[in-house]
């Protein structure tokens, strides 16, 4: 809990970031004020984790509290922060704080040219918007960008949110974004098209029978990078890679282009650190030209 002053807290976007934000500052001691939300689910997440807090215009949220949370889309950022400083909802000595991964401080320019504080603060985690993601904040790192002067007050509010602060230079703020989205966005949808793989193949319960192998797999990379990557690839095996793209084809055409792909760039590892022969690689790579040249002569003749 805080030993500082308490924040009064108003958060504007109360999708599944900005109301699980708010209800762990509130638990850590700040007076979450106010709270805007436009959807019946921004709504409902409002009344389920922040009991008591009334729903108000983005605006009155503004004037209500003294550390503003924009947890909005990315896109909408700039326009939120213009209008709400246009309108004088923005004062000076007011915190402005924003979750979004690709902004840094520029976005929020137009605040603290009127004297207000400003974090970019963005969580590295993933979120459903319901109490599951309050325990999974302990020991979550924190992307932060912040003047030096604000520094002390970003790593409180991280702190209070039982995160760790990772500080990325505002030139970088897109390239983190990126590594967090290329590893778990992207992590999600290769997950989902091996499932819809497995139940082509019969699996009655293909989450069950991905679960401990991907655990271990993900537990490996995380620990020990591309010294981890095992299966037919890294050992050359062209004829099963062959068979695998026939099959793909046959059963579940629609993953046949991102197998292609990770294909690639996992051949491409693995040739680098000398684990797959040039002659073995080459073999490889003619196979899945091969199958990509098929694939865009079916997709130019629809």
């Amino acid at each position: 809990m805080t030993h500082d002053p308490a924040f009064r807290v108003g958060v504007i976007g109360a999708g599944r970031v900005g109301a699980v934000l708010a209800r762990v500052l509130r638990d850590a001691g700040h007076d979450v004020v106010a709270a805007a939300g436009e959807s019946d689910a921004s709504r409902g997440r409002i009344e389920a984790l922040l009991p008591g807090v009334e729903g108000a215009k983005p605006t009155e949220v503004a004037r209500a509290s003294d550390l503003l949370l924009l947890t909005v889309p990315d896109d909408m950022l700039a326009n939120v922060v213009r209008v709400l400083s246009d309108s004088g909802a923005i004062r000076a000595g007011q915190v402005v704080v924003h979750t979004s991964g690709r902004h840094g401080l520029a976005v929020l320019e137009p605040a603290r040219a009127l004297g207000a504080p400003t974090v970019a603060m963005h969580p590295a985690m993933t979120f459903t918007g319901t109490a599951v993601d309050l325990p999974r904040l302990t020991g979550c790192v924190f992307g932060v960008t912040a003047d030096d002067a604000d520094r002390e007050l970003t790593e409180r509010l991280v702190a209070d949110l039982g995160g760790r602060p990772m500080w990325v230079p505002e030139d970088r703020r897109t390239l983190y974004h990126a590594g967090l989205a290329h590893g778990a966005n992207h992590l999600v949808t290769l997950v989902s098209e091996a499932m819809e793989i497995l139940s082509a193949a019969g699996a009655d319960d293909p989450a069950a029978t991905l679960r401990p192998l991907l655990t271990a797999a993900l537990d490996n990379a995380l620990g020990h990078g591309d010294a981890a990557l095992t299966g037919p690839i890294v050992r050359g095996d062209v004829e099963t890679v062959r068979a695998h793209l026939a099959d793909l084809l046959a059963n579940a055409p629609q993953t046949l282009p991102s197998y292609l792909a990770l294909a690639h760039a996992t051949l491409g590892r693995a040739a680098t650190d000398g684990r797959l022969l040039p002659i073995r690689a080459a073999k490889m790579a003619q196979v899945l030209d091969a199958a990509e040249a098929f694939v865009a002569a079916g997709t130019d003749r629809r």
